[in-house]
């Protein structure tokens, strides 16, 4: 019996490949879109992507191309080749744009470029884009039942995109050029008011501002340690049980120290 099934299911799969390839070689686009569907419905997307991939010039613009490219976009999404899923859900917004899956694939396709964005250590440029699709999806589908979901996903790119520019900042500050360090941080705070990384912003802003006061030549040295108070100032007014108070305070005590110098 075991024998038996064996046997069957060599000649099943073979037939299976066999009706495959068929279709792959044949000229008749309703035998490849008959069995391209089949696949897809059974979740054999990579071998449907190759089938929608031979029909897409024959349907492209066709009412009847509608399906199609919907499949076509959903299998490249199912199986993570997220920049030609992106690419395929565009071409079916621009091409089918009233239709009833419209509103599903332009998510789709800015989730598609979402997936993209890379670790906020490197290039942002994919993580760009997926922010202007989604806030595109946004603007087009106010009240979508993906909106929620669209904002999420925009929150999380516009903070990797924020730690990015905190980052390039503290790196000033970590290889001790503290004059680049104070604008970087000060364009950061400018550019993203509402950033998570504020108060490390301020803090590290402080820190850099110190270190190039106390380390300045005595001609410098007066204004530099007021703009170091100031930065003091900056960060207790904007958070005043922060988790930097102790080093600050200390940072404010020496500061006060070197101002008296001036002062007599």
């Amino acid at each position: 019996m075991k024998k038996i099934i064996s046997v069957l299911f060599v000649v099943l799969f073979l037939g299976s490949c066999s009706d495959y390839q068929a279709a792959l070689k044949t000229e008749d686009p309703a035998k490849k879109y008959e069995l391209a569907s089949k696949l897809y419905d059974e979740g054999k997307y990579s071998k449907a992507i190759r089938l929608f991939e031979q029909l897409a010039p024959a349907y492209r613009g066709k009412p009847q191309g509608e399906k199609l490219f919907y499949m076509f976009a959903q299998s490249y999404y199912k199986t993570r080749q997220y920049y030609l899923a992106g690419y395929q859900f565009d071409s079916f917004m621009s091409g089918y744009p009233r239709s009833e899956k419209a509103e599903e694939c332009a998510f789709l396709g800015a989730q598609s470029y979402s997936k993209l964005s890379p670790v906020y250590s490197i290039d942002q440029t994919d993580t760009f884009k997926a922010i202007e699709k989604i806030q595109g999806f946004i603007d087009r589908y106010p009240n979508s039942k993906y909106t929620a979901e669209a904002n999420e996903l925009s929150r999380k790119l516009n903070e990797k995109i924020e730690r990015k520019v905190y980052e390039n900042a503290l790196e000033y500050n970590r290889i001790s050029n503290y004059k680049s360090a104070i604008i970087a941080f000060d364009n950061f705070i400018i550019d993203y008011p509402g950033t998570s990384f504020k108060e490390k912003a301020l803090y590290y802003k402080l820190d850099s501002a110190y270190l190039l006061a106390i380390n300045s030549v005595s001609s410098k040295m007066e204004e530099r340690l007021n703009v170091a108070k100031a930065s003091y100032n900056s960060l207790v007014k904007f958070k005043p049980d922060t988790e930097y108070k102790k080093k600050a305070d200390e940072m404010l005590a020496q500061i006060d120290v070197e101002l008296k110098k001036y002062n007599k």
